[in-house]
């Protein structure tokens, strides 16, 4: 199936538009040619009327189509397209005119088929003149559109419709019914030619220019309809086709609408500049509130602001002095906004105002004066008036703003509230400004909290290695939201067993990181199967060298042979392991000499330490924690302590491992309270050999 080719409406407008005047001349030559030549009935006069409705028509709808597509066009191209349309419609019957004027006392200049060709090219150009210039009012008349415009537009429209096909109705001229017609159609363009809100909006220069081409339109509608008319009157033998109520009615429309254009536009040539001060400030205030973007700092909008200020109060100079504590550049000194003023003559004005009241009290201490603006004069060769007025973001002085004029009293009370005004939004948008990157840090922060928490729940052990001769069971729970605790244990074969707790200094997530660093450290070493003294020892070496000078890791490292029942340890700083000895039903704490890692970074680290030894029997428990169980405080400042401990463990020898340690967990969270903070973190390992 061949596609048909995709035409736009508006060539086919063209073309049926242009074959239709064809059509509307070829006929009315024929008619005259027939009245001439006496010849009745060769075409009647209807068929004239019927191809000038149709060509008005296919004008209207190629004009509305063409003018929609338009619809970013601006007042003063609307209004230049139909003044231009008018001196090319003007031009033309000036050019005819020009050549009836060379073709002067010969047969041609009389011959009535050439001056009807004429003039409906006269018509053709008028028509299209009068119809694009309504529809181009359209435009204006709807800009800001309500309801009601739209209703009346619209009935307008209808009315139209019907007055062209009233000359098939009524085809005697100027009776009563045309001329109710043509009265009722003035009277409905009178009514809509009152919506003028476009005009408000008009620069200064935009204004004189549409008045230019208002007047152009003026002159080019009441030339072209003199012109029309004088076509009747000077010819015997012509078909009228001016005398159509459709036709007369559009050029009312288009002049009274031209008219009032015309003479509100001139009259609002003297309040042009104060509507322009206006949007400037309208737009000013938007750029102030929408001025500070994420990432980017508040230079820009204490820029906009100085701007902003200065237009809309007229002023000659101005200067921003930021306070200590709230810009980078006052460190030096400097002054970040200055406009129109050099620094000695600012320096001297500021020594003036330092010496004049009221002035002088204010500057003294502005951060400390709770007051919106300092206006008056001042005792200055150029400068004469001076407005202060100071800047605050978040409650707190950000700076003072100093605007001058060369004249006396330069500043009235509409300009200090329109500058007020500008100030309290920069407030506004510098807090909203801080505000955000303040959430987004935190948002960032929190962020990297969970990575964080997520790296230390994964440095944690998920299992504890053991075996069938005795229990294991730990805990840790972190003060902030990350901590530096850290238990591990390493299996070296069935019998042979690696157990460690370590307490990194401080907390959150530098003592995170340490604590990965002693992760590392003991896997390293772990494999090597050293001594508990000498693990400590080359533990030390290598935390020395990553370790910054005030931190530190205080650790205990046990091995646990199942086999011969036999423990070896070393406690570099650590808090003493509690131990239940079973056989003797009490317990005691392991407490032998040792020093934190990374607190003596050299090779005699290793004379701090002792290492101890002890044999193990089945019932016996050993408890390994640190600093942050014993340390736990209440409301009272009342610390658990080492006897609760101790007491504690003896009343729970009894139970499993598991259930051990979380009596322990719970009953130093009872301890605490629920409304007290811990202080530092909780970790604990809990052993109970079985054989």
């Amino acid at each position: 199936m061949v596609k048909p080719p995709n035409i736009p409406r508006g060539k086919i407008y063209v073309l049926l538009t242009i074959l239709s005047w064809f059509c509307l001349l070829l006929v009315d030559l024929v008619r005259i040619f027939g009245e001439i030549n006496e010849m009745e009935g060769v075409v009647k006069r209807e068929i004239t009327w019927i191809l000038e409705i149709i060509f008005f028509i296919l004008l209207y709808l190629f004009f509305n189509n063409s003018i929609n597509k338009k619809e970013n066009n601006n007042f003063l191209n609307l209004i230049w397209r139909a003044a231009s349309t008018g001196l090319i419609a003007t031009g033309t019957s000036f050019l005819i005119i020009y050549f009836y004027y060379i073709l002067e006392d010969t047969r041609l200049s009389d011959d009535p088929l050439l001056r009807n060709f004429f003039y409906h090219v006269n018509f053709a150009l008028t028509a299209i003149f009068l119809i694009s210039t309504a529809l181009l009012w359209k435009h204006l008349i709807l800009y800001q559109k309500n309801k009601a415009v739209v209703q009346q537009w619209q009935a307008y429209e209808v009315i139209l419709l019907i007055s062209m096909f009233f000359v098939l109705i009524n085809q005697e001229s100027f009776n009563y019914g045309f001329m109710f017609g043509l009265i009722f159609l003035i009277i409905y363009g009178i009514i809509l030619s009152v919506n003028l809100k476009w005009i408000p909006y008009l620069t200064f220069k935009e204004k004189w220019k549409s008045i230019l081409f208002l007047a152009i339109i003026v002159a080019s509608t009441i030339y072209l309809l003199i012109q029309l008319v004088s076509y009747t009157q000077k010819n015997v033998h012509f078909v009228n086709l001016s005398e159509n109520l459709f036709l007369l009615g559009l050029f009312a429309f288009v002049l009274i609408y031209a008219v009032f254009s015309f003479l509100v536009t001139l009259f609002n040539l003297p309040t042009s500049s104060v509507f322009e001060q206006k949007l400037t400030e309208a737009i000013s205030f938007q750029k102030l509130s929408q001025s500070i973007q994420p990432g980017e700092n508040e230079d820009q909008v204490l820029d906009i602001l100085m701007d902003s200020c200065m237009s809309a109060a007229y002023v000659d100079a101005a200067w921003l002095e930021l306070y200590p504590g709230q810009h980078e550049e006052e460190k030096t000194g400097a002054i970040p906004y200055q406009k129109f003023i050099s620094n000695g003559e600012r320096q001297e004005i500021m020594d003036l105002l330092r010496r004049t009241e009221p002035y002088s009290d204010y500057l003294k201490n502005p951060a400390d004066v709770k007051i919106e603006y300092l206006y008056g004069k001042i005792a200055h060769e150029i400068y004469q008036s001076v407005l202060i007025i100071p800047v605050r973001a978040n409650k707190r002085l950000l700076g003072v703003m100093f605007l001058l004029k060369e004249v006396k009293d330069g500043f009235n009370r509409e300009m200090i509230n329109i500058i007020s005004t500008f100030v309290g939004q920069t407030s506004i948008s510098i807090e909203n400004y801080r505000l955000l990157n303040e959430a987004i840090a935190n948002e960032r922060y929190r962020e990297e909290l969970e990575i964080a928490q997520r790296v230390q729940r994964s440095l944690l052990p998920s299992a504890l290695h053991h075996n069938n001769c005795f229990e294991i069971d730990g805990f840790s729970a972190a003060a902030d939201e990350v901590g530096g605790d850290y238990y591990e244990t390493f299996r070296f074969d069935k019998d042979n067993f690696a157990l460690i707790i370590g307490d990194v200094s401080g907390k959150g997530t530098s003592a995170a990181f340490n604590m990965s660093q002693m992760k590392g450290v003991f896997h390293s070493l772990v494999q090597l199967n050293f001594s508990p003294r000498e693990f400590l020892a080359k533990a030390n070496s290598a935390l020395s060298r990553c370790l910054e000078k005030n931190n530190f890791i205080t650790t205990t490292y046990y091995t646990v042979n199942t086999g011969e029942k036999l423990i070896h340890f070393a406690r570099a700083g650590h808090c003493p392991t509690l131990y239940y000895n079973h056989k003797e039903q009490s317990s005691r704490f392991l407490d032998i000499k040792g020093m934190g890692l990374g607190i003596v970074r050299n090779d005699t680290y290793e004379q701090y330490l002792e290492e101890g030894t002890l044999h193990y029997h089945p019932g016996d428990i050993m408890v390994m924690y640190t600093d942050g169980v014993v340390e736990a405080k209440n409301n009272k400042g009342e610390e658990f302590g080492y006897g609760n401990l101790r007491d504690l463990l003896d009343s729970l020898q009894g139970l499993p491992a598991q259930e051990i340690r979380e009596r322990i967990i719970q009953e130093v969270y009872t301890f605490v309270g629920k409304e007290t903070l811990p202080d530092d973190d909780y970790s604990l390992l809990v052993i109970k050999f079985k054989a």
